[in-house]
């Protein structure tokens, strides 16, 4: 059976449909929307049975954690621990933005759904769909790229429909994303020290001046 697909306006994102996303969350589905950089898969993080899901639609591997899209850096606040002072110099500086940030995770976060790891990618998106989705849904959702394992990321709905279109049962049509590079990763879980994990769309050398600053 072929994937719903909704089609939901950009910038202004259409009420009804969100909260028709919204429901589906709810209801454990999983949900294929844009983000500002690639199209992803979004499920209630605290619903087990539908974080796994997530896993066997994309034959991903069990020990790699999913980040999480939320809609505020106080958000942050209240799914993380131990927060390296390095954190909120990042996010003033590049959120909503391309930059996926991991600490320590809160116990409000089953183990599972951090693979078990005890932290937490997080990132607010430059875009207003999954935003939208997350304040009324009242809760962040997961991230991970909405394909297949080893296949392209996609940038438009048709992709996402294509690859796993048989696999999931809505897909948020919100156009092509704004950009075509993942996000950049840092680690800042432990402690003061931070490493680049993934250098993607905010170069290195951003990261060092923001923290530098």
């Amino acid at each position: 059976m072929s994937a719903e697909i909704l089609r939901i306006h950009p910038d202004e994102p259409e009420q009804d449909r969100v909260n028709y996303v919204v429901s589906c969350l709810r209801s454990g589905k999983v949900v294929g929307m844009p983000t500002d950089t690639f199209y992803g898969l979004a499920v209630d993080p605290v619903n087990l049975r539908a974080v796994e899901s997530i896993y066997h639609i994309k034959s991903r591997l069990k020990h790699k954690p999913l980040s999480l899209l939320i809609a505020s850096v106080g958000q942050a606040y209240e799914l993380a621990r131990e927060i390296s002072p390095h954190f909120d110099k990042l996010a003033e500086r590049f959120w909503p933005g391309p930059l996926t940030i991991i600490v320590k995770a809160s116990s409000r976060l089953p183990l599972r759904s951090t693979a078990n790891t005890g932290n937490v990618a997080l990132r607010v998106p430059d875009s207003a769909i999954p935003r939208a989705v997350v304040e009324a849904f009242g809760l962040p959702i997961t991230a991970t790229s909405a394909n297949l394992q080893g296949a392209p990321e996609c940038t438009y709905a048709a992709c996402v429909r294509d690859q796993i279109g048989d696999r999931i049962p809505v897909i948020v049509d919100g156009g092509p994303t704004a950009r075509s590079v993942p996000t950049t990763i840092v680690d800042l879980s432990g402690g003061t020290s931070w490493q680049i994990l993934r250098e993607g769309a905010i170069a290195t050398h951003e990261i060092a001046l923001a923290l530098q600053s």
